[in-house]
């Protein structure tokens, strides 16, 4: 077995894990708007020579604000899925039916809290930052795809949580305290919610043959490709939010933008790929969809 994960264990986990938001925000607090906000290896704002540092600064706070708001996008599409799987179990196993609808409420808590923020941020940044969406039209793309497709994109970006604050910001002793608090209690529930996100892609794979798993594959990376057109026009949005509040049109502005695009497809895709974990999964459901993935992943990097 390549896991040993159950939903009696996790969910006792997830109990001693929890917290409440006015524990890592409250209403009335502040972020720190004279520093970074994202850890320079997801946001690479600090490579743009055409900025100086004040502006990579804000670069990097708008960096973080499409951190929060993507976020907040995925949690309401992840929230409806692991509802519907459920569904089925309610008279089964108490376990899994505790241990997953405490998944939804925590991912209920956590769209409370990714708003709070959002919330806080849009009260000290001096312009307002568009943002792709709407959330529902998003969400309802996503979702309409194969459940073992959107299965395996939900655990990509669960275990990818955890690389993002193991990896570049639990030791990043530079960015907002605050904003840090907010990405630290996210990965410790996320910590639990990969385990029953892998339970679930176990479940939702039982039975499949080779060829119905590589449609799902197909699927996958429709929903994957889908994701990187949106980043793409996000960073344009970002660009203009950058213009507006530096007071000036930068130059290579498309160059930037594609450097940019880049660094956002790494963080929001490309850094889940190639998660151990991850990879774990694909081998345990089929060796070809690992290797797909696996040969994928490098556009993203």
């Amino acid at each position: 077995m390549y896991h040993d994960f159950n939903y009696q264990a996790t969910l006792a986990s997830s109990l001693r894990a929890q917290w409440q938001l006015d524990d890592v925000l409250r209403v009335d607090q502040e972020l720190d708007f004279s520093r970074n906000m994202m850890p320079e290896s997801l946001a690479r704002t600090a490579e743009l020579d055409g900025l100086n540092p004040f502006e990579q600064r804000i670069l990097n706070q708008i960096s973080a604000h499409q951190y929060l708001s993507i976020f907040g996008i995925v949690e309401e599409f992840i929230l409806p899925f692991v509802v519907d799987h459920a569904r089925p179990h309610l008279l089964g196993d108490d376990w899994r039916v505790r241990a997953i609808l405490n998944f939804a409420g925590e991912e209920a808590k956590h769209i409370q809290l990714f708003k709070r923020f959002h919330a806080a941020f849009v009260r000290g940044f001096p312009v307002e930052c568009q943002m792709i969406g709407p959330s529902e039209a998003i969400g309802a793309e996503i979702l309409r795809h194969d459940p073992l497709a959107v299965g395996l994109v939900i655990l990509m970006i669960e275990w990818m949580s955890q690389q993002h604050y193991l990896g570049s910001i639990r030791d990043d002793g530079d960015i907002d305290p605050l904003f840090k608090s907010l990405l630290k209690n996210h990965w410790m529930e996320e910590a639990q919610h990969a385990k029953l996100d892998t339970l679930i892609v176990d479940a939702l794979a039982v039975g499949r043959t080779e060829q119905q798993i590589d449609k799902a594959i197909d699927e996958f990376f429709e929903i994957g490709g889908f994701l990187d057109d949106g980043l793409k026009q996000q960073a344009g949005f970002n660009f203009d939010a950058l213009e507006t509040a530096i007071g000036r049109k930068v130059e290579n502005r498309e160059e930037m933008i594609a450097q940019q695009h880049q660094a956002a497809r790494w963080t929001y895709i490309g850094s889940g790929m190639v998660h151990e974990r991850f990879q774990d999964t694909l081998n345990s459901i089929s060796r070809r969809a690992a290797e797909r993935i696996a040969e994928a992943a490098p556009v993203f990097a």
